[in-house]
């Protein structure tokens, strides 16, 4: 009895141990990458305005799975005028391109509008 209950806990725990290939921390993700510089006539109230916008798009379009931001912070100075990084993750080509036409991405993009100066953007199947 004593054997076959640790044989069964012993089968149990190297179940759980074992790395399953189609678990979500194993999934292939498209990152999308989003760098602004505003133009310097922009003022700090319009810069947030365009965050809190970006931001808001993780809420508004299920197709994100993932989403961060930052402001610039390199000593570097290579950052050519880029300030700001948005980074969205997905799981498909096409959920990124369904959010590039969603109607609140194509909402967020006219608050922007007015206080883009440049943008750069990457899109890449992140690699392990």
């Amino acid at each position: 009895m004593k054997t076959s209950f640790f044989l069964l806990f012993s089968m149990l725990f190297l179940a759980s141990c074992s790395q399953n290939p189609k678990s979500a921390d194993s999934q292939k993700v498209l990152r999308h990458v989003v760098l602004f510089k505003f133009t310097d006539s922009s003022s700090p109230e319009d810069v947030k305005k365009v965050e809190d916008a970006f931001v808001a798009l993780k809420g508004k379009i299920s197709l994100i799975k993932d989403f961060e931001w930052g402001k610039n912070n390199s000593p570097e100075n290579l950052n050519q005028g880029l300030t700001h990084c948005f980074f969205a993750t997905f799981y498909s080509d096409k959920d990124r391109d369904d959010y590039l036409v969603h109607p609140d991405h194509q909402a967020f993009v006219e608050v922007l509008k007015p206080h883009l100066d440049k943008v750069t953007v990457i899109d890449y199947w992140a690699e392990n």
